[in-house]
């Protein structure tokens, strides 16, 4: 079975109308290129900084106007639709970092609330909190795709590989990472990280990640990917808003898994303690 993928890259934006607009734009050119299967990146429905905190335009799901205008342009278009992720309403003056899959009909399919929260430093003045502001799910999510059966993450889990075993243990054949990388980390670690989860898994890796300056403070690093599950990079774009599409042939899922079938061969091990010093 093939598919016909693209990857939405947009721009933070400091509204859900403009976040929409932008949104609509691109997809409407993705479908005119033939896909049937579309994702966005994090936090696509608005991304604002406020110092270290990550401070979204946010909504309850019922009244959000990104997730019901990409549900209406799903039904319209006859496309499914991965929304990466955008801030719902949470408890307490919190959000929750989650991610929809609409299917062809406007419906939404699944969800999933982001694990990891992206608490880092890499400088003196480069700081960020997202626990600050947002409250982290606890559950992996699997979905059926007429792509393929998909795992959804989002950004941040990228660095914590046993989530992407879990999910292609469980039947993962496609790995989604919409993202909203810095241009820092980006620049050393989004493809070798990617490439990794794709040659790890046997699995594609589908990479919305968004581009550009992040109102507030910050940049996003763009560059967004889809991988085959042998490793390799079919598609990138680049450092503008644009559309990446390739081709998803689940076979190549298959082939990969047969040459080395290594989701098969773990075994159970017992933690080391550190070894004592030798005795001269």
């Amino acid at each position: 079975m093939t598919t016909t993928v693209a990857a939405l890259q947009t721009s933070p934006q400091a509204t859900m109308s403009a976040a929409l607009d932008e949104t609509l734009e691109l997809a409407a050119q993705a479908v005119a290129g033939g896909a049937g299967f579309l994702g966005s990146p994090e936090y696509c429905g608005g991304l604002v900084s406020d110092g270290a905190a990550l401070v979204p335009p946010h909504a309850h799901e019922d009244d959000h106007h990104y997730l019901q205008g990409v549900k209406r342009f799903a039904a319209e278009h006859n496309i499914w639709f991965l929304i990466g992720s955008v801030a719902i309403t949470g408890p307490e003056d919190r959000i929750y970092n989650r991610g929809f899959l609409i299917d062809n009909q406007g419906q939404v399919r699944s969800r999933y609330t982001k694990i990891h929260m992206f608490d880092i430093q890499l400088s003196d003045t480069v700081v960020y909190r997202e626990s600050a502001s947002v409250e982290p799910g606890h559950e992996s999510v699997l979905m059926d795709t007429p792509a393929g059966s998909m795992g959804h993450t989002i950004c941040y889990d990228l660095r914590f590989p046993h989530l992407y075993r879990t999910l292609a243990q469980a039947g993962a054949e496609i790995l989604a990472i919409p993202a909203a990388f810095t241009r820092r980390t980006g620049e050393v670690h989004w493809h070798v990280l990617n490439r990794a989860r794709a040659i790890e898994n046997g699995a594609y890796v589908f990479a919305p990640c968004s581009v550009g300056s992040v109102p507030g403070g910050g940049e996003a690093y763009g560059h967004s990917l889809i991988i085959d599950p042998w490793g390799q990079i079919i598609a990138e774009g680049d450092e503008a808003p644009g559309v990446i599409l390739a081709d998803i042939d689940l076979q190549q899922v298959e082939q990969a898994r047969a040459r080395i079938p290594s989701l098969l061969h773990e075994r159970e091990f017992q933690p080391q303690s550190r070894s004592p010093a030798a005795v001269a």
